[in-house]
């Protein structure tokens, strides 16, 4: 499909004498001046925040600090097969930041609100918080139950302008993208870079869960629709779990053999330096995720 739409404005073209778009062309000090600050935004995810940096220069030496959280403004995408933790970690998020008195829009397109927000509830629980005092902090968009704009992203995106208009929204999660084009998985690069440009116009900082295929390999950042998501957006949270049965593992993780270990792994962020090495994650008995020590310490 996307080779028949790119023939057809390619013999469009071929009728249109080329123009320069002027509106799109700005110098550096122009660009400049319309850059937001980049700052790291705190995730409630115990050991995350401290693996995103930046780079300064200080009395001519070259500094590296901690951004303290994934940076402001940009599109993360959190990918894995089912069980890793995936929704825990954006539920998690979407709870810190209402609680710390933001506005978080979560886009729900696996399971109907009212399900959505009683996982969010023993979230808040679980962090010691009590969600009463901030859940109205949070304003969830049903497109698990509304055909119209799960099946329509122009319906959805004008869901969200309004939401983000109206309730002064800050962050956005959407759980899951992959949702968004089920069944149509060649639509999928071109959906992803709509809901990434939206993002961008808006100022969001925004995260997107997508599901991996059971044929992918654990820890690359490939997703259903296949390497389109990792590819648009600014960076990419790969999570695996693997089942220790051979010796070799067990010597490797240091654990029994018949034991789960879950893995962490940033794959890339343009918009900040990060930590490249693979970690060991966990998920309480309480449904917290945590980040842990890198394999081999």
């Amino acid at each position: 499909m996307d080779e028949e739409i790119q023939l057809e404005e390619a013999e469009k073209q071929e009728y249109h004498k080329p123009e320069p778009d002027l509106e799109a062309i700005f110098t550096g000090s122009q660009a400049l001046k319309k850059a937001p600050k980049i700052y790291g935004v705190s995730t409630g995810i115990e050991g995350l925040d401290d693996l995103f940096f930046i780079v300064t220069s200080e009395n001519g030496k070259i500094v590296k600090k901690t951004l303290g959280g994934i940076p402001a403004y940009s599109v993360m995408n959190i990918t894995g097969v089912s069980d890793t933790g995936k929704s825990l970690m954006v539920e998690q998020f979407t709870v810190h930041q209402a609680s710390k008195g933001n506005k978080v829009a979560f886009i729900t397109v696996e399971s109907p609100a009212n399900f959505v927000v009683a996982s969010l509830k023993l979230r808040a629980s679980a962090m010691g918080l009590n969600f009463d005092d901030f859940q109205d902090n949070i304003i969830l968009i049903d497109a698990a139950s509304s055909t119209k704009i799960r099946e329509n992203v122009p319906d959805l995106l004008a869901t969200l302008a309004y939401v983000i208009q109206q309730y002064k929204v800050k962050f956005t999660v959407i759980d899951s993208v992959t949702g968004l084009f089920e069944n149509k998985e060649m639509m999928a690069r071109a959906i992803v870079r709509r809901l990434f440009n939206f993002m961008k116009k808006w100022y969001q900082t925004a995260l997107f869960v997508s599901q991996k295929r059971s044929g992918h390999e654990e820890l690359t950042a490939e997703a259903a629709g296949g390497y389109a998501v990792g590819h648009i957006v600014d960076g990419t949270m790969v999570l695996a779990k693997e089942l220790i049965d051979s010796p070799f593992k067990a010597k490797m993780y240091k654990k029994e053999i018949g034991d789960i270990v879950r893995l962490f792994r940033i794959d890339g962020c343009r918009m900040s330096g990060h930590d490249t090495k693979t970690h060991f994650l966990e998920i309480t008995e309480t449904g917290l995720v945590k980040i842990k020590q890198p394999i081999g310490g």
